[in-house]
């Protein structure tokens, strides 16, 4: 079959490979849609921590697709399905917790093994989620990112009337945004990078957008941008007893200057949160299911498979640099 693959950093292309083998315990999906983000071009450039990834790999770990099997308790073939791209062991304390983000020997779809930038993919038939008969495509592609940010929302209880900054305006900033409203913010501002990302910021839910630092200082402060500098930032926009939610993933070895006192004294909740639990997964499902969630808003570029190539250099901010910039997805739909 056909697939995106990173054969290894610096090399990537679409190209042949194996078609998925019958495991059992597995059951076959077929791959409708699929979203690439950030992760994905650390994936191709090699600046993940290579304990998370084995190459070569086929990209894809936000995605939706369709049944080509039938699944117990899920539905028959046909059906519409997300997957947990989690696979974790389920034995280990961490499993036993409902932390499989942290499972001692996990493996994750589109990291350590075959990723949805294909024709088909192999899942284990426990991590398959069925969707509601209304949910558009669109809308639950992006139920695997949502639940990232799911996630480190609910470690946490947070209290009505937050003010609340998010730093970065990519696509998990613009989810934290349409998320963090679920939690009736007194207000929620996005510091940005690009004016051209302002509309979409509005549409997920932000009174303010601004390109420049503010003076003001936060209840919750959410760093989403994923470099040195913007943890940094983040932290100096938290007020005393607020937290700062760290959810970009900076290049494998960043370092950042802290001042602890000033942590101490202000008495400052820096909570890092990575990926997601099955819980906060199903949480996810269950609220677009339910029609709580509709983010599909934040898709502003469609390619085709053969197109992987392109849609990534629209990622990478290449080309299209005056327009706004959502979820890129590809739409692998057979005709």
């Amino acid at each position: 079959m056909k697939a995106f693959v990173v054969d290894e950093p610096g090399d990537a292309r679409l190209r042949e490979w194996p078609d998925p083998l019958n495991v059992e315990g597995e059951v076959l999906v077929t791959a409708l849609l699929a979203g690439l983000c950030g992760t994905d071009l650390e994936l191709i450039d090699g600046t993940i921590d290579p304990a998370y990834v084995r190459y070569p790999l086929v990209l894809g770990h936000e995605w939706v697709g369709r049944l080509e099997g039938d699944v117990v308790d899920v539905g028959p073939a046909g059906t519409f399905v997300v997957v947990e791209g989690v696979v974790p062991c389920g034995a280990c304390e961490a499993c036993r917790r409902d932390a499989s983000n942290l499972c001692a020997v996990y493996d994750e779809i589109g990291f350590t093994r075959p990723g949805a930038l294909a024709e088909h993919v192999s899942v284990p038939v426990g991590l398959v989620h069925r969707l509601g008969e209304d949910v558009a495509l669109d809308d639950a592609v992006l139920i695997e990112p949502m639940a990232v940010v799911w996630r480190a929302l609910t470690r946490v209880p947070l209290r009505r009337g937050l003010r609340v900054a998010i730093v970065g305006d990519g696509t998990i900033a613009l989810l934290a945004v349409h998320l963090v409203g679920l939690f009736a913010p007194a207000t929620t501002s996005v510091i940005g990078r690009r004016e051209e990302q302002r509309d979409l910021a509005t549409r997920a839910g932000a009174d303010s957008f601004v390109i420049e630092t503010p003076s003001e200082v936060f209840d919750l402060v959410i760093e989403a941008a994923g470099s040195g500098a913007a943890v940094a930032s983040a932290i100096d926009l938290c007020a005393r007893g607020g937290m700062v939610i760290l959810l970009g993933l900076p290049p494998h070895g960043t370092r950042v200057e802290l001042a602890p006192d000033d942590l101490v004294n202000n008495d400052v909740i820096i909570q890092g949160s990575f990926s997601y639990s099955r819980s906060a997964f199903a949480e996810v499902v269950g609220r677009i299911n339910s029609g709580d969630l509709r983010p599909s808003f934040l898709i502003t570029h469609r390619f085709t498979l053969d197109e992987a190539a392109e849609a990534l250099k629209v990622l990478r901010g290449d080309v299209t640099k005056s327009e706004p910039r959502g979820k890129v997805v590809i739409d692998l739909a057979p005709g």
